[in-house]
C-alpha cells in the first residue's frame, strides 16, 4: 500500500514537473516573440491596414475625411499617368534584374575560383556602393552625366565621340536609360558577397571533375555552380524585382521624374501625390499603394510558378 501511494506521489510530481516546464517553455516563446510580434502589428500590418481605408477617402491630410468607395480606384484606372509610370517599372524590371543578377554571378565567379591577390580588395571595391547613401551615389552621378562639365561627356570627347554639352538627364529619349546605369552599379555590390559566399559551399570536388572533362568556364559557371545556387539566385532576383517597382528615392534626386515624365514610376507617382509641392491627396496616393502592392504579390507569383523553389542536394 505504501509503495502505491510513493509511486502515486512520484506520477503526480512527474506530472507537476511536466506540466510546470511545458509552461516555462511556452512563456519564454510568448516573451521571445513578443517584441517582434507587436512591432509587426504597429509598424507593418496596422499602416497596411489603414492604408486600405485611406484609399476609400477623399483626403488631403488636412481637411475633413470625406468616404467616396471605390472612386480613387476607378479614377486611377483612367489615369494615364498611372499607366505610364507602370510601364517605365515593367522596362526598367527587365533590364535593371537581369543586369545587376548576370553581372554579379560572373564577377563572384571570377573572384571566388580564381586566385588573385587582390581578392579582398575586389571584395571591398566593388561593395563601396552599398557602404555609400543614395543621395551621394545620385549626385555622383549627376555630376557624371552633368551636360558642362559631365565626367561621361569628356570620356566620350576623349575618346573621339563628340556629343557637345548633352545633358543625359535632361532628354526625354534618354533619361529613362540613363537611369539604368548607377542603378546597377551601386546594386551589384551586395549580390556580389552573397553570390560568393553561395559558391564557396560548392564542392570542390565537382569543379576539379568538370576541369578533367575540359569543361570551360562558360560551362562551370551555368552548369554546375548557377544550378546549385539556384536558390540564392532566386532570392537575388526577387529582390531585385521588388526593389523596381518600390525604389524610386534616385529617380527623385536625379530627375524628379522629368524630363516632362519620362522617368515617373508608381513609387515616384505615389509620393508625389501624397507629398508633393501644393498637391496633397493621400486617399488617391494610397489607392495607388494598393494596386502597387497587388502588382508585387503577381511578380512574387509569376516568379513562383517560372523560378520554381527545388531544393539541391549535393
Amino acid at each position: 500500500m505504501k509503495a502505491k501511494l510513493t509511486s502515486g506521489i512520484g506520477i503526480a510530481y512527474k506530472q507537476s514537473w511536466y506540466q510546470k516546464t511545458a509552461f516555462q517553455k511556452m512563456l519564454f516563446i510568448i516573451i521571445a516573440i513578443a517584441p517582434s510580434y507587436i512591432g509587426y502589428l504597429l509598424f507593418g500590418l496596422y499602416p497596411n491596414a489603414l492604408g486600405v481605408y485611406y484609399s476609400t477617402l477623399n483626403w488631403s491630410g488636412f481637411n475633413e475625411p470625406v468616404y467616396i468607395g471605390f472612386n480613387n480606384f476607378i479614377n486611377m484606372f483612367k489615369d494615364e499617368f498611372v499607366w505610364r509610370a507602370l510601364y517605365h517599372n515593367i522596362l526598367l524590371m527587365l533590364t535593371i534584374p537581369f543586369l545587376v543578377i548576370v553581372i554579379s554571378l560572373i564577377i563572384a565567379y571570377l573572384l571566388s575560383k580564381n586566385s588573385f591577390a587582390e581578392y579582398k580588395f575586389y571584395k571591398v571595391l566593388f561593395f563601396l556602393p552599398n557602404v555609400l547613401s543614395i543621395i551621394v551615389i545620385s549626385l555622383l552621378w549627376a555630376f557624371i552625366y552633368d551636360g558642362s562639365f559631365g565626367l561621361l561627356n569628356g570620356i566620350l570627347k576623349a575618346i573621339g565621340i563628340n556629343v557637345g554639352e548633352l545633358y543625359w538627364l535632361g532628354e526625354e529619349s534618354l533619361a529613362l536609360w540613363a537611369l539604368i546605369p548607377p542603378s546597377v552599379w551601386s546594386g551589384i555590390g551586395l549580390y556580389i558577397i552573397i553570390f560568393m559566399n553561395a559558391m564557396s559551399a560548392v564542392p570542390k570536388s565537382m569543379y576539379e571533375a568538370a576541369i578533367l572533362e575540359g569543361a570551360s568556364h562558360y560551362v562551370r559557371l551555368f552548369k554546375i555552380t548557377i544550378p546549385l545556387i539556384r536558390g540564392v539566385v532566386r532570392v537575388g532576383v526577387l529582390f531585385t524585382i521588388l526593389g523596381v517597382f518600390k525604389g524610386f528615392e534616385m529617380i527623385l534626386i536625379l530627375t524628379n521624374g522629368g524630363p516632362a515624365g519620362s522617368t515617373d514610376v508608381i513609387g515616384l507617382y505615389m509620393f508625389n501625390l501624397a507629398f508633393g509641392k501644393g498637391y496633397h491627396n493621400y486617399g488617391y496616393a494610397s489607392a495607388i499603394g494598393m494596386f502597387l502592392f497587388v502588382i508585387l504579390v503577381v511578380a512574387k507569383l509569376l516568379l513562383d510558378k517560372f523560378m520554381p523553389k527545388d531544393d539541391v542536394e549535393y
